[in-house]
């Protein structure tokens, strides 16, 4: 009778973390303090990261340890935000070829933590406690150079890649799997109110500063183009370039946002709705 072989299940992704940080104060015993207060001394991923956003948006008009009592209401209240956040440092561990760990998105990628920092603000949106919402917005802005409005609506497995200059307007949605790249603006097109702002579809790949204004829809899976101006929507599965942008190619890649594919056909088309 043959052997029955066992094949050992890998670490989940806070077992991953943990390692990572383990391996990480071995080696540069310098940082092994920091790497043990934001990650080794937590029995859980929430825990890690309801510590790590404190600690980055604790200032002297809000102390870290009131952020994260914040976060942890956060997070009590809604568990789906940490889902979504593991779903997010996933996302940065597939499509980062730079990457050599879960740590360095954890500890260092700035797209990776304003993300995470704004699902709590977010939240605290949906509570009606818009003026601590705005606080969050503007530590956020500050310190990551990322504008977020805590009123739109952002899916999971989002990598926000580099992270600086993006912007995303109050009726903005993002859906899940999206990645975009630093300078991106999801805005309106002028002062009027109500929902102006753009709709992304799942698994979209958003260009390095890529504007996309105003009410419309990018479609699942679909491309923009760094630098592109997109005013009309985007059909599902396609690819749009430009100032202002067209069509390139249709359909595109199957999965633009997961493999990162920035390059385009040769024929472009014009763009049409």
């Amino acid at each position: 009778m043959a052997k029955l072989e066992i094949v050992p299940k890998p670490p989940d992704l806070w077992g991953q973390l943990r390692a990572a940080a383990a391996d990480a104060a071995r080696e540069e015993p310098r940082l092994a303090s920091q790497l043990n207060a934001v990650v080794l001394a937590h029995d859980n991923f929430a825990g890690a990261l309801s510590f790590q956003i404190a600690r980055k948006l604790g200032d002297a008009e809000l102390g870290a340890m009131t952020v994260r009592e914040v976060a942890l209401s956060a997070f009590e209240a809604d568990p789906g935000i940490v889902v979504a956040a593991e779903a997010d440092l996933k996302a940065v561990q597939e499509r980062d070829p730079a990457i050599r760990s879960l740590l360095q998105p954890f500890m260092y990628f700035k797209g990776f933590q304003a993300l995470q920092a704004w699902r709590v603000a977010h939240w605290l949106w949906t509570q009606d406690r818009d003026t601590l919402a705005f606080h969050f917005q503007s530590r956020i802005s500050e310190l990551f150079q990322l504008d977020i409005h805590p009123a739109a609506r952002i899916g999971s497995g989002v990598f926000l890649d580099h992270g600086t200059g993006i912007v995303i307007g109050e009726t903005a949605v993002v859906g899940d799997e999206v990645s975009m790249l630093h300078a991106v603006t999801l805005g309106g097109t002028g002062a009027e109110r109500g929902d102006r702002h753009p709709k992304i579809g799942r698994g979209v790949l958003l260009g390095a500063g890529a504007k996309v204004l105003g009410n419309i829809t990018v479609g699942d899976y679909a491309k923009v183009a760094s630098g592109s101006v997109v005013l009309k929507p985007v059909p599902a599965g396609c690819t749009v370039a430009g100032v202002p942008a067209r069509l390139v190619n249709c359909p595109t890649d199957a999965t633009p946002a997961r493999t990162m594919d920035h390059t385009l056909a040769d024929i472009a088309y014009d763009f049409v709705i």
